[in-house]
């Protein structure tokens, strides 16, 4: 049986019935703001310093101070010296975008990753990481080629994706095909600021617990709460019903 890596993340591990199964890719979904990098923080944060586990952030879109400063802004203080220490390794758009070419970036998280041991990456994002590739047909080889460039390594690793979208798209998407599994973050707009939830739509190898759950974010992170939506599908016309 395969071991499970915990996220971290109160509430989402008792969805996930422990949590992401070992040397998995997950992709992480969501519109801007919902909580998609304060995740792959936190998820690195207590790898590094409840399981002992290395890790590395790969940023297509900020510089290492902002992955700093988005880890302070929830109370991870922690984090920078974790990353002084060595403990997560942040390869940020500096070097990932210095090249403009899939190979280059790959050589430079495989330079990385060389010699060193390492168990959990989180990439932000994938829209960015999209970007190398022409057409479909090179997108999937190459992502495919990622994915198991990451298995072979040993980690276990959260693929973060920009989408449009309030409400997860029922379009099934490359990526979708391409990841063991598929995490959604949703927010919705009040009167008085937004509503967050959670939606687990698949994780292979493992039973887990499909409907939408509230979640938070707050001093020490992300927080997610154990009363259901009610529904476990929805597309964008839908009319929530929490």
């Amino acid at each position: 049986m395969s071991e499970l890596v915990s996220t971290g993340v109160e509430g989402l591990d008792s969805i996930l019935t422990g949590g992401i199964t070992e040397r998995s890719t997950v992709l992480v979904s969501g519109n801007p703001g919902t909580g998609k990098s304060i995740f792959g923080i936190q998820y690195l944060h207590h790898g590094a310093t409840e399981h002992g586990e290395r890790g590395i952030y790969v940023s297509f879109e900020e510089d290492e101070a902002d992955i700093r400063a988005a880890a302070e802004s929830v109370g991870l203080n922690q984090f920078g010296e974790l990353v002084d220490d060595g403990e997560v390794v942040i390869l940020d758009k500096r070097e990932m975008l210095r090249e403009t070419d899939f190979s280059t970036a790959v050589d430079k998280l495989l330079d990385t990753l060389e010699g060193e041991s390492f168990d959990r990456l989180v990439l932000d994002s994938l829209s960015m990481f999209q970007l190398f590739f022409s057409d479909e047909q090179e997108e999937r080889t190459y992502l495919l080629k990622f994915s198991d460039i990451l298995k072979s390594n040993g980690l276990t690793s959260l693929l973060i994706n920009e989408q449009g979208a309030v409400f997860p798209d029922t379009e099934v998407g490359l990526e979708n095909f391409l990841t063991d599994g598929n995490i959604y973050f949703i927010q919705t707009p009040t009167d008085s600021g937004v509503n967050r939830y959670v939606w687990v739509a698949k994780m292979r190898k493992q039973d887990i617990d499909t409907d939408i759950f509230p979640m938070d974010i707050g001093e020490g992170g992300i927080t997610v709460h154990e009363r259901a939506g009610g529904f476990s599908m929805m597309s964008q016309s839908d009319e929530p019903s929490f």
